[in-house]
C-alpha cells in the first residue's frame, strides 16, 4: 500500500535549513490502523502531509498503490489526493454555508460523478457514520462531533485507497472522541487503511500500530494487534 524509502524533507528559509524529516524507511499494508504520535515539530505532520500528496519530499521514493509520486506532475498529484486519499482534519474543513450532504458531495463534483450518483453515495456515506437524519443541516447546526462524522463521510465517498485523519479527535470532547474514534475502527474493521496523527498516547493505543516520531525520525514502530486476515493473505500472496 505504502512504501516509502530514504525519504527527507528540508526547509529552506534562507537563513537556515530545518530538516523535518530524516531519511524515513516505512511500510504500511493494505487494511492497516496505523497512528503516528510526536511533539509537535516532531516531523508527523509534514510525513502527513507527504502521505496525502500536499508536499513533495526533498529526496527519497514515496510509492502509493506501487506508483512513485515524488516526481509527478501537480495535476497527477491532485487526481490521486480526489481518488485515492481520504482526508480528515482536526478543524473539519466543512463549507460553512453547504448542507452535511452538500459537503459530502463536493470531492464527487471534482470527480466528475454524476448530480444523482453524488446524492446516493453521499446519503449512504452520511449513514454510514450514523448522521442519516441530519443530512440537511448546515455545519453551524451541528455539534463538533456531528461536523467530525461529515468529515469522516466526505473522506469516504471516493472509496480511497487510504484515509489520512490529522488531529481528528482533536476539538472534541471525551463523549465525541469515543464517538470518532469508534468510526474509524468499525471502517478499518470493513478494510479501510487509516493513518491517524495524534499527539495523545491514548489515542494512539486505540490504532493497531503505533509510530513514534521525535526531531525528524521514527524512534519507536510497535504493533498493538495484527492487520485484517484479508490484509495478511494479501500481503503474503
Amino acid at each position: 500500500m505504502i512504501q516509502i524509502s530514504n525519504l527527507s524533507k528540508v526547509y529552506d528559509t534562507g537563513a537556515i535549513k530545518v530538516e523535518a524529516l530524516k531519511s524515513i524507511q516505512l511500510h504500511i499494508e493494505k487494511g492497516d490502523f496505523v497512528a503516528i504520535i510526536g511533539a509537535s515539530g516532531s516531523g508527523k505532520s509534514t510525513l502527513m502531509n507527504i502521505l496525502g500528496c500536499l508536499d513533495r519530499p526533498t529526496a527519497g521514493m514515496y510509492a502509493l498503490d506501487g506508483v512513485r509520486t515524488e516526481g509527478m506532475a501537480e495535476d497527477k498529484l491532485a487526481a490521486i489526493r480526489n481518488l485515492k486519499i481520504g482526508f480528515v482534519f482536526q478543524s473539519f474543513n466543512l463549507i460553512p454555508r453547504n448542507s452535511a450532504l452538500h459537503n459530502v458531495e463536493l470531492p464527487m463534483i471534482y470527480a466528475r460523478v454524476p448530480k444523482k450518483e453524488r446524492m446516493d453515495r453521499a446519503k449512504k456515506a452520511l449513514e454510514r457514520v450514523g448522521l442519516a437524519d441530519r443530512i440537511d443541516h448546515n455545519p453551524n447546526e451541528l455539534s463538533g462531533g456531528q461536523k467530525q462524522r461529515v468529515a469522516i463521510a466526505r473522506a469516504l465517498v471516493n472509496q480511497p485507497a487510504i484515509i489520512l485523519a490529522d488531529e481528528p479527535t482533536g476539538n472534541l470532547d471525551s463523549h465525541s472522541t469515543e464517538e470518532i474514534m469508534a468510526i474509524f475502527k468499525a471502517l478499518n474493521q470493513e478494510g479501510a487503511t487509516i493513518i491517524l496523527v495524534t499527539h495523545e498516547s491514548d489515542i494512539a493505543e486505540m490504532a493497531h500500530r503505533v509510530i513514534t516520531f521525535r526531531d525528524g525520525e521514527i524512534i519507536d514502530d510497535y504493533r498493538n494487534a495484527p492487520i485484517s486476515i484479508e490484509a495478511e493473505q494479501e500481503a503474503m500472496s
